[in-house]
């Protein structure tokens, strides 16, 4: 067995901007409860911190977070501080803005002079004096409208240096046209995953073109999104998992990176063998024709 089977470098590497990063990263979201923003049970700190500090060892070196990752007793952001300051050289954290949480847990949405609080907010709780990368993440109901305002203000900030790199999440492509046109872009995080709409394989395959980092949310859950995997799972995804001797879950990561170089994938998780299953992951190679099954039309039941 290759040593790099069950290392994060297995699946290649992009850029972001003059970052390099292993294709296979982390998402910090579940290191804060089982049902991070619904008053789930909070995961173990030191279990936590653990996993973190094990995702390292492994070779990841991209971490996604928020400063709304937080549950009751729970922060995302201070549990990265706390397993991995002071930082190693190559990690990158990427983080986000525009959605924010008050200490009750009730979301808001922040106008574009309340984004530098927000940005301020992520480099204290992380001990940080720059953020490496930053994505816009764009509210639902905004999804057909202009992001100028907000993303101007964040480029106003990466000249400021309190940002290095920009991102834009949950976007159209006239959006990221949009964005594109007043700083540079790096990446694009989106939700994606088996079955994705033509519009986002669309998205996906025009990030390529352009040379951004795709990077995928909930690609494992799916229509479970934040909650984990929805009940039931896809005959061929059974069917490829076999093949493997992997975990349906591995299956759909492998599918996510088997989309094209510049597609990174994020998955979350609080159990350090479910991390180190993402992490192998990226060492599946999937054929042709096992891609051509998953990606077939799926047909209701009888």
């Amino acid at each position: 067995m290759s040593p790099q089977t069950n290392n994060a470098t297995a699946a290649g590497t992009w850029r972001l901007g003059d970052l390099t990063v292993n294709r296979v990263g982390f998402g910090a979201m579940r290191l804060t409860g089982t049902e991070p923003f619904d008053g789930g049970v909070p995961r173990d700190r030191e279990q936590s911190i653990a996993v973190l500090r094990k995702a390292i060892d492994l070779g990841v070196n991209h971490i996604d977070t928020a400063a709304f990752y937080f549950s009751a007793t729970r922060s995302a952001n201070e549990l990265i501080n706390r397993a991995l300051a002071p930082y190693p050289e190559d990690l990158v954290i990427t983080t986000k803005v525009w959605p924010g949480r008050d200490s009750s847990g009730a979301w808001w949405w922040a106008g574009p002079g309340q984004l530098r609080g927000q940005v301020e907010e992520n480099l204290r709780q992380l001990g940080r004096d720059h953020l490496d990368v930053v994505n816009l993440r764009v509210p639902p109901s905004r999804r057909n409208e202009s992001i100028g305002d907000h993303f101007g203000a964040l480029a106003e900030l990466r000249d400021a240096g309190l940002i290095r790199h920009l991102g834009v999440s949950n976007v159209t492509s006239e959006q990221l046209a949009e964005a594109r046109a007043i700083a540079p872009v790096v990446c694009v995080q989106n939700q994606f995953g088996l079955g994705a709409p033509s519009e986002d394989r669309e998205l996906l395959r025009s990030c390529g073109e352009l040379g951004l980092a795709f990077v995928p949310f909930f690609a494992i859950a799916g229509s479970g999104r934040a909650a984990g995997s929805a009940p039931g799972e896809s005959e061929a995804v059974r069917v490829v998992a076999h093949a493997h001797d992997a975990s349906p879950a591995q299956i759909r990561l492998a599918w996510t990176l088997r989309q094209g170089p510049h597609v990174l994938a994020i998955p979350g998780t609080g159990d350090p063998d479910h991390l180190a299953q993402n992490v192998a992951a990226g060492a599946l190679r999937l054929s042709a024709e096992e891609m051509a099954l998953l990606d077939a039309p799926r047909t209701a039941p009888a």
